[in-house]
């Protein structure tokens, strides 16, 4: 019967019938937290997010409990780690409570991360952020460079040749890769990158809101801006409607993400829309591979989901061409 319940596919399907109608007929359930301390394993994931506030994140984490249930896993959430999370790690860890790490937020030390008691070399991990980090890590993430560089290249196609942008966190060495894509795309086109068009930012309204301050303070200002991501934007929107400014109109942005509030916010944004649910069921079940034993550890492996850029209200040709082009 351990066998059957615990590894079904070891047995036979007529031993699995058997088996299962036994357990009906008696109500036995597995004591999953004794199976843990025998296995020395929790059958549970941990799942670090920079910040459950934000709706980028709530997609995500339905696909990732929804394939690791399916997996026979469970899920624990750690939202912003604290100011010593690779200690945290290791008492998670050390304590048997989760086998695996499901990193989302890259802000943390990777090269100290703790070694699990059952695992012998390194600790279980999945990366999924928007920078590719090198280091032998797995990875799993969008196409942000060349999405970036399309969502850009969207601005230009409509005549925009004064366009800035709202920065996305950098973390480590590594540079943002949206930032990187709207060099590109900017260098291609044969136009200038201006620092004073430049917005630091940390994918927070906060961050739209200082970066809207500082492009009012502007006396020679941009007729487009591409945002790191749709919650920068949205501050920015607010910010600068506040006084007097009207998108498109006066400004054309476009944001990062397609978060669910884009399609319902005035003007409707126009966005490059992350495969969110995929992004958490391909990151979910690269870690339970790994878990499993059908991956090895820590083997490189890159999965790259492609974007899509969503055309809404929040673009428009600068008026400078509108006008060359008698409309």
């Amino acid at each position: 019967m351990s066998r059957a319940l615990s590894a079904p596919e070891k047995v036979s399907g007529d031993t699995r019938a058997k088996v299962s109608e036994a357990v009906e007929a008696t109500g036995y359930t597995i004591n999953q937290a004794a199976r843990s301390l025998r296995m020395r394993e929790a059958r549970t994931i941990l799942v670090a997010i920079p910040n459950m506030g934000n709706p980028f994140y709530s997609t995500i984490m339905d696909a990732v409990v929804g394939e690791a249930a399916e997996r026979g896993y469970g899920v624990l959430v750690a939202n912003r780690l604290g100011n010593d999370p690779t200690q945290w790690l290791r008492d998670y860890f050390s304590s048997n409570r989760a086998d695996g790490l499901l990193l989302f937020d890259a802000s943390l030390e990777l090269g100290h991360l703790p070694e699990p008691p059952r695992q012998r070399g390194a600790l279980p991990l999945v990366l999924s952020c928007d920078e590719i980090i090198d280091g032998g890590f797995n990875l799993v993430t969008t196409d942000n460079r060349a999405a970036a560089e399309r969502a850009t290249r969207h601005l230009i196609e409509l005549g925009h040749t004064r366009i800035g942008q709202i920065g996305g966190r950098q973390v480590h060495q590594f540079p943002n890769e949206r930032t990187l894509g709207f060099q590109d795309a900017m260098r291609k086109a044969g136009l200038t990158t201006r620092p004073d068009w430049y917005f630091p930012g940390d994918h927070t309204m906060a961050c739209g809101i200082r970066a809207a301050d500082s492009y009012l303070a502007l006396e020679d200002r941009p007729t487009a801006l591409f945002c790191a991501n749709d919650e920068s934007m949205i501050g920015f929107l607010s910010r600068s409607r506040a006084h007097g400014i009207e998108c498109p109109r006066d400004i054309s942005l476009i944001g990062f993400d397609d978060i669910s509030i884009a399609e319902n916010y005035w003007p409707p944004l126009t966005t490059m829309r992350q495969p969110r649910h995929e992004l958490g069921r391909v990151a979910t079940a690269t870690l339970l591979d790994i878990l499993d034993g059908t991956t090895r550890p820590n083997q490189g492996l890159h999965v790259i989901l492609p974007s899509q850029l969503i055309i809404r209200g929040s673009t428009a040709a600068c008026s400078s061409h509108r006008k060359a082009v008698g409309q």
